[in-house]
């Protein structure tokens, strides 16, 4: 058995092992809508990223694989204060709110012919500071791979996201829900299939498994959400492609009192054009058919509605800028335990100012409703929110890199006597070993 190190000159870190020759391979109370969880302890969830970290540090460099790939392992670590003055957007009367952020990291990746492989290791150890001192931890654990033929491509998306409320899931929903963590599973695999030169099927399946810490007690519900999808991508043109799919998803609570499950089968048609090398833009809708259903002492309460799903997105590149812009209307799953209609608009722009600074903006609205009738129980008034979060990177020396953002929130909902506001600063000093 040989094992064998050094520095990469590309930054990676390098280590082979093998036998024999070299190079061998191996509806929620108002009251509970803006609580705190109280804090927890990290011991374990330490105690599991150490002993991660160690591994991926001492262990998890690029290997020579059974596929000849050489697989590479890039450690990070980030270090962030911030302050909010209203952090979790309530109406409430409440204090500001400082932050000491500690994350560190490890992205994984592997490449062969055929095989490409990418992970990481993220853990996200959090103090909060304000009208009482709280604590928590994230993880984030992404894994793809896709394994391509010369006529097929299998591949697949998922892992493991602890987060919090006010994080992931206000970004997908434009929807502020109680503060509290969120552990998410999900499950991705896909297949496409080369037809001919120039049409080709696509398939896909979609798991997803949602648990709240505390939800009951907040208002919010687990659930679960699984679907596939199928269609056919034809390339009109070398500008031009059309695709056509359909796809069938179930949501369902599992600790709500009363069980609640809808499905949502729909039909999209989408169009890409490419109008010049730098400018795509693509537009798709359809119809969905949402049927919702809750079982009660006295039986199933059953509803039915058509949505109509749109929307589309325009990229734009210039020598030292991009920008993209999207429009779209979408069905999400919600700890409220239903369905709700997001829809959103969007803005992404950054420019290379030099080699060394970088400035971005991100800038999006939500008006969001539920899909769940007021008889079937899970439901809220509908509600709007805007954020807009202009940054600047400064990269001072080869791994070192230094970061401010000031992010502006806006939320009215229904109800509401005016609309609640925020005003945050982010300031982060990262290490990237590439």
């Amino acid at each position: 058995m040989r094992v064998g190190g050094g520095r990469k000159s590309d930054g990676g870190m390098r280590l082979e092992v093998g036998d024999g020759p070299r190079n061998q391979s191996l509806r929620p109370q108002a009251s509970n809508l803006f609580s705190l969880q109280p804090p927890t302890s990290n011991a374990s969830h330490l105690n599991l990223l150490r002993k991660l970290l160690l591994v991926a540090f001492c262990c998890g460099m690029p290997l020579s694989g059974a596929w000849a790939a050489e697989w590479t392992a890039l450690p990070s670590i980030g270090v962030t204060g911030l302050y909010n003055d209203n952090l979790f957007l309530t109406p409430l009367p409440h204090h500001e709110t400082y932050g000491l952020l500690v994350t560190p990291a490890v992205e994984f990746s592997g490449k062969t012919e055929r095989l490409n492989v990418s992970s990481q290791v993220k853990g996200i150890f959090a103090s909060y500071y304000g009208e009482r001192q709280f604590n928590f931890f994230n993880l984030h654990l992404p894994f793809s791979i896709r394994y391509q033929t010369e006529k097929d491509m299998l591949g697949f998306t998922g892992g493991f996201v602890r987060d919090h409320t006010l994080a992931g899931e206000l970004l997908d929903t434009g929807l502020v829900l109680g503060f509290t963590q969120r552990n998410q599973w999900t499950a991705n695999p896909t297949w496409v299939r080369k037809i001919t030169e120039n049409l080709s099927f696509q398939s896909g399946l979609q798991l997803s498994d949602t648990t709240y810490e505390d939800g009951l007690r907040l208002g919010l519900r687990n659930f679960q959400l699984f679907g596939g999808s199928g269609g056919l991508l034809y390339h009109l043109t070398e500008q031009d492609e059309i695709r056509l799919s359909g796809s069938y998803s179930d949501y369902h609570t599992t600790n709500a009192p009363l069980s609640f499950r809808a499905s949502f089968p729909g039909v999209d048609l989408s169009l890409t054009h490419a109008f010049t090398e730098t400018l795509t833009g693509t537009v798709f809708g359809g119809p969905s058919f949402v049927s919702s259903s809750i079982q009660t002492v006295g039986g199933s309460i059953k509803s039915e509605r058509l949505i109509w799903r749109f929307g589309g997105s325009l990229a734009k590149k210039f020598e030292y800028t991009s920008i993209q812009v999207n429009v779209a209307r979408s069905i999400q799953p919600s700890g409220f335990g239903g369905l709700v209609q997001t829809d959103r608009a969007g803005v992404t722009i950054s420019h290379n100012l030099s080699d060394a600074l970088s400035a971005s903006l991100n800038g999006s609205v939500f008006k969001t409703s539920s899909l769940t009738p007021s008889q079937l129980g899970a439901t809220f008034p509908e509600s709007r929110f805007a954020s807009v979060t202009p940054a600047i990177a400064w990269k001072f020396a080869e791994w070192w890199k230094l970061e401010l953002s000031y992010s502006y929130r806006i939320r009215d909902v229904d109800g509401f006597s005016e609309p609640v506001m925020s005003n945050g600063t982010m300031f982060t000093l990262s290490y990237n070993y590439w």
